[in-house]
């Protein structure tokens, strides 16, 4: 039996429970591996469980989502990834059932976006396990003595389950049409440290530490088979090392459990009484009886289950017991039936600051806050998933201003109603829009669903904020001008926000400029003309400054540009002063391409090249003309006088931080 060994491992998924077992076994066991954590940092999940690698030389974390295209090939490429672990996923099966699409959007096309990079990447890979779940298989009989094995058929129940077994589809598509070496595996539920309590263990461990009674959905007769995380953090090293490509592996136990029996042996080691210390409660709107794995083939690589339940649950009441704020406030979590809120998690060390609420909760995704009662505002965000909008998150919560993202669809009044009624707002932002994937050419054979989230969702938005009395702040664009007779490059002569777009050579800019016409009728309208964004993060794939340094040639055009790092905690003292009506939002003054390669030259890489091409050649490698031109922020820098010009904000925001050469 020949034994792989990777060299670079990305691990998605690995701040939640199982991944993050598996991430510090590896890290801890192979310090030659280089491994890269890529997690979102959802409600589940929690740096705090990655704590025992976070000072390995070998660990590198990551904060994204593996639905972004352009994050994950970026990944792929810098850090030279040739083994990938597909954890993440959306999990809990309560919520499956009231909010399925978001287990369609992270466990199937998450997936997709990842087996795409893969095949884009040209034989780099040598291994993708994907991660499944036991669910896939369905129920099993009751008096079934042998447990489905891993060419059973697949037979899911519930939306969570479908939605793995529609993305071991898409694997096994990816294995057979390119080759993909991939590997599936399919485990048993899995108990232990650090696992947030939506799942049945830690929950009664939770409500039995506080006193509380155990809730049974049903008759509490379904019957499960439990393994301890360290011993699925083995078979994992396993099947990484041993595993064949284009096999599956079943992980799994024979020992089985009924939810009663596992509510009983809680309530004992608590000197709890069964009989008053457990309710049933509804059931599920459907609950499998049983699953039942045949883990045979995965024992002739040479795993096998080592601890024992009774070790197991007692080593895990201990830990709850030693960390009990873990989680923070879990109070939703430990409901009979919670829907925990599609969100994202807290980055920083400490404990995640989580917001959860019963299956009554509106439309609207709480995220963290502080000191609600003494603010003033209350924000409601649009582009939860989006660069500017997950930045605006990040400057409300530093700032103590409330805020939630909003949930409802741009072009569905009726739900963007019910956030603005469930989150009560005093401004909403709207970061949300198409720019096209993995740039605005996408737009050109994708008109319809660019219309309709550019100018019918946004439109929708600003006139149900005007019936409600709202300001909305309104991420815009200036790539809707060019350089013309009256605004010649380089005069410093530069548009203003009264001047009429002259700028028609992509369809994106189309939508954006007819808008913001419209939006001129709508008097509650703050639109600020963003261009070529750029942060301090440059990691980010989104990053003007990330971009140019990846092409092969790059076009030198003085540009007016944004620099968000300074910009977007001005755009919350513009909602805070109700200013209305178009801003030109960008740094005063222009600077060109090779003058930012210059100074990455300077700062960051001495020994980095490029080369420049004409607007004539550019335009032979792409599908729609670029927008270039300078914006007159002087409406702006006279509200903020403080405000910096581009090029001194380009030094103080990003390259003096990220400086790795020497202070001459």
């Amino acid at each position: 039996m020949s034994t792989y060994v990777p060299k670079n491992i990305l691990i998605t998924g690995a701040a939640g429970f199982i991944a993050s077992h598996v991430a510090n076994r590896l890290i801890r066991d192979h310090p030659e591996y280089k491994i890269v954590v890529l997690d979102k940092l959802d409600y589940c999940s929690n740096l705090k469980n990655l704590d025992p690698s976070r000072s390995s030389p070998n660990f590198k974390f990551v904060k994204g989502d593996i639905a972004s295209a352009d994050l994950v090939n970026f990944l792929l490429i810098t850090e030279n990834i040739d083994t990938i672990m597909h954890f993440a996923a959306q999990t809990h099966v309560d919520n499956s059932f009231g909010n399925s699409f978001e287990f369609t959007k992270n466990n199937i096309y998450g997936t997709h976006v990842l087996l795409e990079a893969c095949k884009v990447a040209s034989g780099q890979i040598r291994r993708f396990i994907h991660v499944s779940t036991d669910e896939v298989y369905g129920e099993t009989d009751e008096d079934a003595v042998v447990g489905n094995h891993e060419a059973s058929q697949l037979l899911p129940t519930n939306p969570y389950s479908a939605t793995k077994a529609g993305a071991e589809m898409l694997v096994m598509a990816y294995g057979r049409s390119y080759g993909l070496p991939v590997i599936t595996t399919r485990g048993n539920n899995v108990y232990g440290p650090n696992q947030f309590p939506e799942k049945l263990i830690p929950k009664f461990i939770l409500l039995a530490m506080r006193g509380k009674k155990l809730p049974i959905h049903g008759d509490g007769s379904n019957v499960r088979s439990y393994l301890y995380c360290e011993d699925v953090a083995e078979a994992f090293d396993v099947i990484l090392h041993k595993g064949e490509v284009g096999h599956v592996y079943n992980i799994g136990t024979k020992r089985e459990r009924r939810v009663n029996d596992v509510a009983s042996d809680i309530c004992k080691l608590f000197s709890m009484d069964p009989e008053t210390s457990i309710e049933y409660v509804d059931n599920r709107p459907f609950n499998d009886q049983r699953y039942f794995l045949d883990d045979q083939k995965l024992k002739l690589l040479g795993w096998s289950e080592r601890t024992k339940w009774e070790d197991g649950l007692k080593k895990t009441i201990q830990w709850y017991q030693r960390n009990p704020d873990f989680w923070g406030d879990v109070t939703g979590a430990l409901l009979p039936h919670p829907r925990m809120l599609m969100m994202p998690g807290d980055s920083s060390s400490s404990a995640s600051q989580v917001v959860i609420a019963p299956a009554t909760t509106s439309a609207a995704a709480p995220a963290p806050t502080r000191s609600d009662e003494k603010s003033p505002f209350k924000f409601l965000i649009y582009g939860r998933t989006g660069w500017i909008g997950g930045l605006l998150g990040e400057i409300c919560a530093k700032q103590g201003i409330p805020y939630e993202y909003g949930k409802g669809r741009l072009e569905d009044r009726s739900t963007i109603i019910a956030d603005i009624k469930a989150v009560k707002p005093t401004h909403v932002f709207n970061a949300a829009g198409v720019t096209g994937r993995p740039n605005v050419d996408w737009c050109e054979s994708h008109k319809t669903e660019t219309i309709r989230t550019n100018v019918a969702g946004t439109l929708t938005l600003a006139d149900v904020c005007l019936e409600h009395g709202l300001l909305v702040v309104n991420f815009a664009t200036g790539c809707i001008f060019e350089y013309d007779a009256a605004h010649p490059e380089g005069s410093g002569v530069g548009f203003k926000e009264e001047d009429t777009p002259n700028f028609t050579g992509s369809f994106y800019s189309k939508t954006k400029a007819m808008v913001e016409e419209l939006l001129k009728e709508y008097d509650n309208v703050c639109t600020l003309r963003v261009r070529m964004p750029i942060s301090s993060d440059l990691s980010n794939p989104r990053n003007f400054i990330t971009k140019i340094t990846r092409y092969n040639k790059v076009v030198n055009i003085p540009n007016s540009m944004t620099i968000l790092d300074e910009l977007l905690p001005i755009s919350v003292e513009m909602a805070k002063r109700n200013l209305k009506g178009i801003w030109n939002f960008t740094n005063p003054g222009v600077v060109s391409h090779n003058e930012i390669l210059e100074m990455c030259k300077t700062y960051i890489d001495p020994d980095f090249k490029y080369a420049n091409f004409t607007l004539e050649e550019q335009a032979k490698v792409i599908v729609a003309p670029r927008s270039n031109n300078e914006l007159d922020a002087s409406k702006l820098k006279g509200e903020f006088p403080e405000l910096l010009s581009i090029k001194d904000s380009l030094l103080k925001y990003v390259f003096e931080p990220n400086r790795k050469t020497p202070v001459e």
